[in-house]
């Protein structure tokens, strides 16, 4: 018997023979999914499975919301980073079986070194700003979301040092951009306020 879940995956568009490498990459990690999602429900946290009444009289269940996705760019070394976000940790689990459902999605983040500023920018859809928190010491910056749905968090190791006392950041439709100046010294983690 097939799952939603089979068909999605059979529904999947290849990236092609241009990429092979790439198309090779995807292609495990849709097998990997697939494994993952065997048993799925018994592993969602209560607080995302829902019932309903609909007008018949039938009950539906619902799980949500689940967030799974990767996002795959070529580093400086010329080598792909792949990047995972949402509230799904499958690889950790693959080989043990299963995967694991967090209440927290992890937000995409993308680091951006310029010449002397480092940028992180995260996707943090369905947050007002009051609701976001950002503290950074000189080689991490923590994204999270304190009350409220969607919730998030994320800890990002940055790639190089940088002064958090001087960091700036901004939020708008759903984009939170954090821009720190370079460093090379050792200090204490900061509060950063959100413009």
């Amino acid at each position: 018997m097939s799952s939603p879940f089979d068909e999605w995956f059979g529904k999947r568009r290849r990236i092609g023979s241009w990429f092979p490498d790439i198309d090779e990459m995807m292609r495990e990690m849709d097998r990997m999914m697939q494994e993952a999602f065997k048993n799925f429900e018994q592993q969602v946290p209560k607080n995302l499975v829902k019932e309903r009444k609909l007008d018949d009289g039938s009950v539906v269940r619902e799980m949500g919301p689940i967030v799974y996705g990767y996002s795959v760019k070529i580093g400086p070394d010329g080598k792909p980073e792949v990047r995972k976000f949402g509230n799904i940790d499958a690889f950790p689990n693959l080989l043990g079986g299963g995967l694991s459902v967090k209440e927290e999605r992890e937000p995409l983040v993308d680091v951006i070194r310029g010449k002397d500023e480092l940028r992180v920018v995260a996707e943090v859809p369905g947050v007002s700003k009051e609701n976001l928190r950002v503290t950074a010491d000189e080689n991490s910056v923590t994204i999270e979301s304190v009350t409220g749905q969607p919730r998030y968090h994320k800890r990002v190791e940055l790639p190089d040092m940088v002064d958090p006392k001087a960091a700036k950041s901004t939020y708008k439709n759903g984009i939170l951009e954090i821009s720190f100046r370079l460093k090379g010294r050792s200090g204490s983690g900061v509060s950063i306020n959100i413009e």
